[in-house]
């Protein structure tokens, strides 16, 4: 799996914020108001999962699975006609459409120091660009084994859909309760 190791730390600091914001709440103001309170913190939790956290890229035997906010691609490597990157990974397809990952592999800024020794070239590059060539071999491996009836499947990311629409619901209803709406 590819995704950016910033990701873990942002979701592990605003979880960490976000249930000290709660435990805060809820010592100074009771249970009550902190349930008032908690929809929109939660709301913001949730965006840095949806948006720095979730998305990633996997590669298996079958092809490569393009995790991004709200969206997933699963793509079978025999649709596959070109893996490159521009800013972020780019997988066109047979179809032709392109699909960017907002999860993974990034290019970093020209003129960054690499950060990973590069044995063959006896020089340093970046992440990113090793990265990409490990999905390009992945895929340039599996190509002539790859099930020529695979497809491109695109599906909406169910659980991080479902607990949004809850949150704007507890959203909703503690602004009845507090009087935010009337």
């Amino acid at each position: 799996m590819f995704r950016a190791p910033s990701s873990v730390v942002g979701l592990i600091l605003a979880a960490a914020l976000a249930a000290v914001l709660l435990g805060d709440a809820a010592l100074r103001a009771g249970v009550g108001e902190m349930l008032l309170i908690a929809p929109w913190v939660l709301l913001a939790l949730w965006g840095v999962y949806a948006l720095i956290f979730a998305p990633h890229v996997r590669i298996d035997a079958r092809g490569i699975r393009i995790h991004n906010p709200l969206r997933i691609a699963e793509i079978a490597w025999a649709r596959v006609t070109d893996i490159d990157m521009r800013w972020q990974l780019e997988v066109r397809t047979d179809e032709p459409r392109v699909y960017k990952a907002f999860g993974g592999p990034v290019a970093g800024r020209p003129g960054r120091p690499s950060l990973r020794r590069d044995e063959e070239r006896g020089r340093r590059e970046p992440p990113a660009i090793r990265d990409l060539v490990v999905i390009q071999d992945a895929w340039e491996s599996a190509r002539e084994a790859a099930d020529a009836a695979g497809g491109v499947r695109r599906v909406w990311d169910i659980p991080s859909v479902i607990s949004l629409a809850v949150l704007i619901v507890w959203v909703i209803i503690a602004l009845f309760i507090s009087g935010g709406v009337r």
